[in-house]
């Protein structure tokens, strides 16, 4: 199973990710460096994680701000060997493809991930989800048992990318292990898809169990900030 590092870009900054209150969230302290700049912790994630890919949430743009391409741009610059799954509220097909055509040569290298939270109705998310499809991922969105999804993605799986996430927004940071229930019931919907989990992983055992249930990959940051895991760590 593949271990993909996450930042979370709150203002320029990145900050830690705690059960989907972004309002709340604050620079990171991390064991990796004692700098909160992307640029400074990006490189380390991708090597304690023995990743060459790295998770972007743009936290300003999911809140109805602007994108912080600014800073996407100088970590495509710096990590040339790097792919870039980002999150940035999209909202719509035209965002995505306003986003695209904004990387210009470095589109190869960007995938974006369509949320099903940042869908308004189901007209944009299947229209999106259809444009897309074959370059975007699609998250799967939910807080406290409750679904984010106005555009009803999780009622229909015939719309889903080859790869979706299965995202807990209350098990992010809140070490409480993965959601497996919630990952078991998104892969009975469409067994042919691969699955990516997020949240809740805090040692190396729940990385097991996540491997044992069948997800491809899974997201995770503070496990990865605190040394719990990843290379060089020995936690059990």
């Amino acid at each position: 199973m593949q271990l993909i590092p996450v930042i979370d870009l709150k203002a320029g900054q990145v900050v830690r990710g705690v059960r989907g209150e972004r309002s709340a969230y604050r620079p990171i302290r991390s064991s990796l460096s004692e700098s909160s700049a992307a640029l400074d912790l990006a490189p380390r994630l991708l090597a304690r994680a023995a990743s060459d890919t790295l998770y972007i949430a743009d936290l300003d743009a999911l809140m109805g701000g602007a994108l912080q391409f600014d800073i996407l741009a100088a970590l495509l610059e710096h990590l040339p060997a790097t792919q870039f799954w980002v999150d940035g509220g999209f909202r719509n097909a035209e965002s995505v493809e306003a986003f695209r055509q904004r990387l210009g040569p470095h589109a190869a290298r960007v995938v974006p991930i369509v949320a099903s939270e940042s869908l308004a109705d189901a007209d944009h998310a299947r229209r999106c989800l259809d444009t897309h499809r074959t370059h975007c991922i699609l998250s799967l969105d939910r807080r406290d048992g409750s679904l984010l999804d106005a555009g009803g993605c999780h009622a229909h799986p015939e719309w889903w990318p080859d790869r979706v996430i299965v995202m807990t927004l209350d098990r992010v940071g809140a070490d409480t292990g993965p959601d497996l229930d919630t990952l078991h019931s998104v892969q009975a919907l469409r067994p042919d898809v691969q699955l990516i989990g997020a949240g809740g992983i805090r040692q190396n055992a729940d990385l097991q169990r996540a491997a044992a249930s069948g997800a491809r990959a899974w997201l995770v940051a503070s496990a990865l900030h605190d040394g719990r895991i990843g290379v060089d760590c020995t936690a059990d």
